[in-house]
This record gives structure tokens, C-alpha cells and sequence, in this order.
């Protein structure tokens, strides 16, 4: 089971998705850059989601502060990953899972929010929207073309 992730600066059901308890830092330009060298997508695709700050957030609590600026500071590049000692690849690892499906990796997996659901990089890759969120909502499918 998925659950919500309640960390200290992530907003779960209460923001409906919004980052707008998520501090500004001066650390998200690093962060998008990881996250774009991590993910393969470009830095702008990641800003559009609305997330960065969020996932910041999540990162840099999950990871430690320690081990969170290692990772900001020594990926330069994800084949870089390969001679990095376990603790780094596994925070790479989590990052990257983060930003693909919206949850922070563990057992169990949680879930940041539904709306990281909605924008996990996942579903863009995959060129379809994510399960239950089309304007349509579930079961849209039934009605087809009828009016």
C-alpha cells in the first residue's frame, strides 16, 4: 500500500497538491539540474510540473542534510553513479523514483501527493495521463463516443 508521505515541509492531502507551504531556497537550481542529469528530462519539463520545491523538500529530509548536498555535489553525471559508493546511488535511486512516480521509495513507498501522482514523469514518458485524473474522471471510457 501507498501511503501519503507526512514529512515536515511536504504537503499531502491538506494542500491539494500545491507546494505553497515549500520555502523557496536558493537550492533549486542545483536540485533541477540533478533531477534533469537523474531523470533524462529537461529542466524546464520538471519546473512545469510544480513540484520542484516540494520534491526538494522531501529529498533533502529523506536523505539527510549530509548526504543530500554529497549527492547535489558529486553527480555530475548519472554514469558517474556506477563507481559511487552504495549510499550515493541509492539516494540517486530515490530521487529519480521520486520524481517518476510522485513517491518517496521505502517500505512502504509514500506518496507525496495526489497531484505528484498526476505529474510523475512516468506517465509523460509513457505519453498518457495518469490512471483516475483525466478531466473524465474513472469509468470515462465506457461512455465512448455517445452523447
Amino acid at each position: 500500500m501507498i501511503k501519503p508521505f507526512w514529512g515536515r515541509w511536504a504537503c499531502a492531502e491538506l494542500c491539494r497538491g500545491t507546494d505553497a507551504r515549500v520555502p523557496i531556497t536558493d537550492e533549486t537550481q542545483r536540485f533541477t539540474a540533478l533531477s534533469a542529469r537523474l531523470t533524462g528530462f529537461d529542466p524546464g519539463d520538471l519546473a512545469a510540473t510544480g513540484l520542484v520545491e516540494v520534491y526538494r523538500a522531501v529529498a533533502a529530509e529523506q536523505l539527510g542534510s549530509e548526504r543530500y548536498e554529497r549527492l547535489l555535489r558529486e553527480v555530475r553525471d548519472p554514469g558517474e553513479l556506477r563507481a559511487a559508493n552504495g549510499e550515493l546511488r541509492a539516494g540517486a535511486r530515490a530521487v529519480t523514483y521520486l520524481w517518476y512516480t510522485g513517491s518517496w521509495p521505502g517500505p512502504p513507498p509514500r506518496l507525496v501527493s495526489p497531484r505528484a501522482y498526476a505529474e510523475g514523469l512516468v506517465w509523460k514518458a509513457a505519453g498518457v495521463p495518469a490512471p483516475a485524473t483525466d478531466p473524465g474522471g474513472y469509468g470515462s471510457w465506457t461512455e465512448g463516443g455517445r452523447q
